[in-house]
């Protein structure tokens, strides 16, 4: 189902529209995608929401062959991604968006970060870094070097969608503090 409802852009209060369309992810859950943009002043909006009650989970795949590429992968705008082998993470921030891809469309999003991050490196040891990793990044695509794919989401709302992967749920843990010394 697809719904189109006019609000004002958080940004600069120009009237949008924000779509709100549900899907069903085969052998997974139905989600609900929402997206909006502003023409006025360029804001994006894309999040997907499971609906189904959610935990807060891990997700983790080992990625070891040129198959793999092809496994889905949700991750919405809150979910931290990391491959811990190559040091890189993700963490969510303010504009940061959900998407719905494969692995290999989460390898090319993290090489057009490193892609972005090499042209403001300020030494040749960051710029080599950075070479390293997309260096490795390609090897992994190419199925010559295993690495672990992690999403980690206190929504509960990404997830990835292989029976090989190991989903956990996260303890959240809250700090009590009742004011008294």
């Amino acid at each position: 189902m697809r719904t189109e409802v006019p609000g004002p852009c958080p940004v600069c209060q120009t009237e949008i529209k924000y779509l709100y369309q549900t899907d069903t992810i085969p052998y997974f859950s139905e989600i609900l995608i929402i997206s909006a943009l502003c023409p006025s002043c360029g804001y994006r909006l894309a999040d997907t929401q499971i609906l189904r009650s959610a935990e807060p989970s891990r997700w983790e795949l080992g990625i070891e062959n040129p198959d793999d590429m092809m496994i889905r992968v949700i991750r919405s705008m809150n979910g931290t991604i990391s491959i811990p082998e190559l040091g890189v993470r993700i963490d969510p921030g303010p504009a940061c968006e959900g998407f719905i891809s494969n692995v290999e469309g989460v390898l090319n999003r993290i090489g057009k970060v490193l892609d972005s991050l090499f042209s403001w490196a300020d030494t040749d040891a960051e710029r080599d870094r950075i070479r390293c990793i997309q260096e490795s990044l390609e090897k992994v695509k190419e199925g010559k070097l295993a690495v672990t794919l992690v999403i980690e989401d206190l929504s509960g709302n990404s997830a990835i969608i292989a029976d090989r992967a190991k989903v956990c749920r996260i303890e959240v843990i809250e700090d009590e503090y009742d004011g008294q010394s």
